[in-house]
């Protein structure tokens, strides 16, 4: 083993000031890969601090580049972990010196034990978690309370990824957090008629741009997971033409789909007049999370991927400077909303614009009771004005 170095224990700096009450808390979905963090911050014997679903997780990657979640706490004395040690290999809580190895939680050492002593070590786990590398991100699988450790070589539902159309690509990454419960994340995150307001910009649409729409809706049923990954999808369209970037790429072809606890994909694919060069299409998709971090704020992040270009190098510091100024508006909004939440008052939401928070909220409801039916039995039509 190397050296025991003591690991930062401080969470990452927070984007906004979240205030101390922001609405009530929602329910949150477990049994679900989360993206906890961005794995390029763990380089080989670091780790870091974060939450997810109100469970502090120490978060790290071994000598060997393996990644490990824990819950923050050692099992003897409820001490945080990361106020301990680390060497690339083991995990050493600050009290009483105890030794974990952290991708299975096992107990490799207990400092105080002497001859005299019965207790085997091997035989106690601190709390550990499935995690991932896909797309930049470690996603870590939370499990419902009371579940019990899960061995590795358990069967676990299929890590998120984003689909990507050929090999040569660029990628880029944003994140925002929001000072409100997980539901009103998503339900805005699907929202399709803030746009012209909220996105108000010269590089994105107008308000003197608003024009009905209509666009079609289809259920995406989960059967072999029982409904788990169920959804709706926004099938695929010509994108809104009051949205100047789309007007670059041409005739784009766009697909939305908004799937269970808190995703969104969307694929842009040109269409063929023109747009493809030796036999490639011209591509951009994005993956874009909500996930809790406590009962009443959560995380958005963005991940994007596209061929559009993607040799050029400006191209992806371009795309993400304005990315992040998209992000920040809506973080920016939901931060004034949490003012108002703060009183809890009555909302209301309206057909058609609404239409799919609706079935967000049955969807939703299904999945933790277990009984319902899918919001959509067939395709449906929507109409509104963005």
């Amino acid at each position: 083993m190397g050296k025991m170095k003591p690991m930062r224990a401080e969470p990452s700096e927070e984007l906004v000031q979240l205030p101390a009450k922001a609405g009530p808390p929602a329910e949150m979905i477990f049994g679900e890969w989360y993206p906890a963090l961005r794995s390029d911050r763990l380089r080989a014997g670091e780790t870091a601090v974060t939450m997810l679903l109100e469970i502090p997780l120490l978060v790290g990657r071994k000598s060997d580049g393996k990644l490990f979640a824990m819950r923050d706490l050692c099992p003897h004395r409820g001490i945080p972990l990361s106020a301990g040690w680390f060497d690339g290999e083991t995990v050493q809580c600050k009290y009483h010196g105890w030794r974990f190895e952290p991708c299975s939680g096992r107990c490799e050492e207990i400092p105080s034990l002497t001859s005299f002593d019965s207790l085997a070590p091997a035989k106690i786990y601190a709390n550990s978690f499935p995690v991932a590398e896909r797309d930049g991100y470690a996603w870590v699988y939370v499990p419902a309370a009371g579940a019990g450790r899960i061995e590795e070589d358990a069967a676990l539902p299929a890590v998120p990824e984003l689909q990507k159309f050929g090999g040569r690509y660029r990628m880029a990454h944003l994140q925002a957090e929001l000072p409100c419960n997980v539901d009103h994340g998503i339900i805005g995150l699907m929202d399709p008629a803030h746009g012209p307001f909220v996105h108000r910009a010269w590089w994105w649409r107008s308000a003197a741009s608003i024009h009905e729409k209509t666009k079609m809706f289809e259920p995406l049923e989960d059967s072999e997971n029982a409904g788990r990954n169920a959804g709706f999808r926004m099938s695929a369209h010509a994108p809104s033409s009051n949205s100047a970037p789309y007007k670059l790429l041409g005739k784009p072809v766009t697909t939305i789909d908004f799937v269970l606890p808190g995703r969104r994909y969307e694929t842009v694919l040109v269409q063929k007049d023109g747009a493809e060069k030796n036999g490639k299409k011209r591509w951009f998709a994005s993956l874009t999370t909500v996930t809790p971090m406590t009962a009443s704020t959560c995380r958005i992040d963005v991940i994007a991927a596209w061929n559009i270009a993607y040799w050029v190098p400006l191209v992806a510091p371009i795309a993400k400077y304005f990315g992040a100024k998209f992000v920040a508006q809506d973080q920016q909004t939901m931060v004034e909303q949490a003012r108002g939440l703060r009183s809890n008052p009555g909302l209301m939401l309206i057909d058609d614009a609404d239409k799919p928070a609706k079935w967000y909220f049955a969807l939703k409801q299904r999945r933790l009771t277990g009984e319902g039916e899918h919001p959509l039995n067939g395709p449906v039509e929507l109409h509104w004005r963005s």
